[in-house]
């Protein structure tokens, strides 16, 4: 069972550093494939590389130096663009979108084509710079006049604002940013050559060791080993930097040293991590080991010292950044000329870790095996959220449990709002008023809920957001069985419940959102896509929306069914879609003979329009109404709009 960790607050600049490091980290990580296609590139298609006859790796002679005009360029063909143009606007274009979406991510590749059109060096760091700052400043631009442009003009406005804001940081970037950073990657390489030239770099792992336990390491590995690293492989087809964090070499002696001579759950969970530490890349599955008897990071030290001794002595090298580090990574990625090194520096880094590591623990007086679950659970208020891998150190969840539920769907404003809504109704009379339950769009998900509730056919998508959640798929969003098995799951993990949370006042649903002109008691559509039709019609109607948001409703459709469950379908429009939603409404309508709406009856449609979250309470009461048979019967049997809206009005919040 997985849940949240709580963490002690954290403050100073340690902290500071881990959000640096992250955020650097969460530009580089998921591009890190990208990386890998063009270090195999270069292993195959360089001059001294394995096909090089193909001639476009470097690009001279070769047909696309011919056509592309690439043969003047140092490393030109594949390799050159490659690192000069692909993996920057790549890393600037996930930048922005971690500021502002799609739209950041776009202003965010302009801004970095500008500085990596004004050196001569691959600008990775100008693109870690550049990109959220494009993302941002478009955000703080477009919240200038947001809700302020007149219906019809908003992407004529939106485009021109991004392409203009856009050139602008292009310009700045060319002319302003550039120089000053490639003045700090001289200043930052140049420091690097004089450690490797007077034999000192092994002394790095003073910090880098210590660092990694910290999480202080992503901002030392990306915003300052990746750049450099690339760019000297670039230069000699390999390079060093990029084995000084990602070796899992101390990490392995470290756990060995624990199988042998460690006690308790340490000694008993060692084995597993070692797999998940050095096969998988994990390597913070080792940290909880450290922290638990910090004097072990001599042995890290040490381990780490090594290992850059050897890389170094063999004059050995990574053709890219191996992510995750694990020694299928490492391999993947060892320069040809590299492999006898590489695997010595392992075998070595691993050995004196070990032995270091087995001399402090057998020199221990009392042999005590330590706390390694308050360790990791000290690791992870360090880390600021749960780990995945260092659940497998740990028991299942015991006292304090699921504290947080999310129901997710594509928008976070329609069949969540209504699943959360039913689940959140049995979650406070099951007792547990200190579980919350929400809803959110999968798209804004974050790893910080306890369980995870989606439609089936969003679950794999929602698993990536929020990997360390438990996940349950449903299918019917308003008398899934599998409301009731949550509820049994909170039993088992939470071990203290509170008292249930008494019926709040009635309140009146009332107002603009559901107008009686909006309700239709006779619908006639006679299939799914007629139904969507006609209840965006009534939304269209009301002045609620633009006429091009029942096309989203059509849209949002095809990705997965808004059928709820016990005869009712609620359609909307997509994320995208709102921008045409002018105000928040809905709809309502109800069919004589149900419509077929994907192989289940629809009886009821309600056409929803949410521009904020002041719908979202009336999704609520309607879910509620829902669940009730009498109230149904009682929709049933209206024979006005009013008396729909008398049923609606008396359900409690």
């Amino acid at each position: 069972m997985s849940t949240t960790t709580p963490t002690a607050p954290r403050h100073g600049a340690r902290v500071h550093v881990q959000k640096f490091g992250t955020f650097l980290s969460n530009m580089v990580m998921p591009n890190i494939g990208a990386f890998i296609a063009w270090g195999l590139i270069t292993a195959l298609f360089i001059e001294v590389g394995w096909l090089t006859s193909l001639g476009i790796g470097e690009g001279k002679g070769s047909w696309v130096a011919e056509i592309g005009g690439w043969g003047d360029f140092a490393g030109g063909g594949i390799v050159g663009p490659m690192i000069t143009y692909l993996l920057p606007i790549l890393i600037g274009y996930t930048g922005g979108k971690m500021v502002y979406d799609t739209r950041g991510g776009v202003v965010g590749a302009i801004a970095t084509m500008g500085v990596i059109a004004g050196t001569e060096i691959p600008m990775f760091m100008g693109a870690m710079i550049m990109g959220p700052l494009g993302g941002w400043t478009m955000k703080r631009i477009d919240a200038i006049w947001d809700g302020r442009i007149r219906p019809g003009f908003e992407m004529l406005v939106n485009n021109f604002a991004a392409g203009i804001w856009g050139g602008i940081l292009a310009t700045f970037g060319f002319f302003v940013m550039s120089p000053i950073v490639t003045f700090i990657a001289d200043k930052l390489g140049a420091g690097v050559d004089l450690l490797v030239e007077n034999g000192l770099l092994p002394l790095t792992s003073l910090i880098i060791e210590p660092a990694k336990v910290l999480f202080l390491n992503n901002a030392i590995n990306h915003g300052v080993l990746t750049p450099l690293g690339t760019s000297q492989a670039l230069e000699d087809g390999k390079s060093i930097l990029f084995l000084l964090e990602a070796n899992p070499g101390p990490g392995l002696g470290l756990l060995i040293a624990f199988m042998v001579f460690g006690r308790g759950a340490a000694k008993a969970s060692a084995p597993g991590a070692a797999i998940i530490h050095f096969l998988g890349g994990i390597h913070e599955i080792y940290f909880p080991y450290v922290l638990m008897k910090p004097k072990l990071i001599l042995a890290m030290i040490a381990g780490g010292m090594t290992g850059v001794f050897i890389n170094d002595l063999f004059d050995v090298g990574l053709r890219a950044p191996a992510a995750p580090g694990s020694v299928f990574a490492v391999y993947a990625q060892t320069a040809s000329d590299s492999y006898v090194g590489v695997t010595l520096s392992l075998l070595g880094s691993a050995t004196v870790a070990f032995l270091v590591a087995a001399a402090l623990l057998k020199g221990e007086r009392n042999r005590d095996e330590g706390d390694l679950t308050a360790a990791t659970a000290s690791m992870e208020a360090m880390k600021g959220k749960r780990s995945i891998a260092s659940s497998a150190l740990t028991a299942p969840v015991g006292h304090g449990g699921i504290t947080s539920i999310v129901f997710a769907c594509d928008a976070g404003m329609g069949s969540s709002a209504m699943g959360a809504s039913v689940l959140r109704k049995k979650v406070r009379d099951a007792g547990f008023d200190d579980v919350t339950v929400v809803n959110q769009a999968i798209a804004n998900l974050t790893d910080t809920y306890g369980l995870v509730v989606t439609h089936r056919d969003l679950t794999d998508r929602a698993r990536q957001k929020t990997p360390s959640a438990v996940h349950v798929s449903v299918d019917d969003f308003m008398s899934s069985p599998q409301y009731d098995e949550i509820v049994e799951l909170l039993r088992r993990a939470n071990s203290e419940t509170a008292t249930p949370i008494p019926v709040q006042e009635a309140a009146v649903l009332g107002g603009e959102l559901l107008a009686v002109e909006s309700i239709v008691l006779e619908g006639r559509a006679t299939n799914r896509d007629d139904a969507i039709t006609e209840a965006g019609d009534l939304l269209v109607r009301a002045g609620a929306v633009d006429p091009s948001y029942v096309a989203s409703m059509h849209e949002r459709e095809q990705s997965v069914s808004t059928h709820m469950g016990k005869g009712l379908a609620i359609p909307h429009g997509t994320n995208e879609a709102k921008g045409s939603i002018r105000r928040t409404a809905i709809s309502f309508v109800r069919y004589a003979e149900p419509v077929d709406w994907n192989g289940k009856p629809a009886e009821f449609v309600v056409g929803i329009a949410g521009a904020g979250k002041d719908h979202l309470d009336l999704l609520g009461r309607i879910a509620q109404v829902f669940l009730d048979p009498d109230q149904v019967a009682r929709l049933r049997a209206a024979q006005t709009p009013e008396e729909v809206k008398a049923v609606l009005d008396g359900v409690p919040a």
